[in-house]
């Protein structure tokens, strides 16, 4: 645990801001499988594929392109989610839970995505000078 503090302090503003939003999408997803826990036996398979993403960027925080793993997943997530139909149906579910779930991890993941291309545009655009 004492690595990932260190890692997480070590990281530029927004690498840590994407982190944070990859977390709010997790909880998300929490939120969605106390909803309806049938709907993702035996869990979320998301979560995992998220944590990973995250555990990328805290492997490579000394990079500048570091966020790139918060970005695709987010963007993998949320807009592959929309374009093969499954994200809408959670927003009008008639289970407030898997909307409410929907909508934090929706948010949380685009907040990763934008804060993580903000990071590393701001990275690369510092280095150019």
């Amino acid at each position: 645990m004492n690595v990932i503090v260190a890692r997480m302090a070590a990281a530029p503003r927004g690498t840590r801001l994407s982190l944070w939003g990859l977390a709010v999408g997790v909880l998300g997803l929490v939120v969605q499988w106390i909803a309806d826990p049938g709907k993702f036996y035996p869990f979320p398979p998301g979560i995992v594929v998220i944590a990973v993403c995250g555990v990328l960027v805290l492997c490579t925080v000394r990079r500048w392109w570091a966020p790139v793993f918060s970005v695709l997943i987010a963007l993998w997530i949320v807009l592959g989610g929309w374009a093969a139909g499954q994200l809408v149906p959670n927003l009008v579910s008639g289970d407030m839970g898997t909307v409410a779930g929907t909508v934090v991890m929706s948010l949380g993941l685009m907040f990763a995505a934008v804060t993580g291309t903000v990071a590393m545009a701001g990275v690369r655009h510092a280095r150019a000078r």
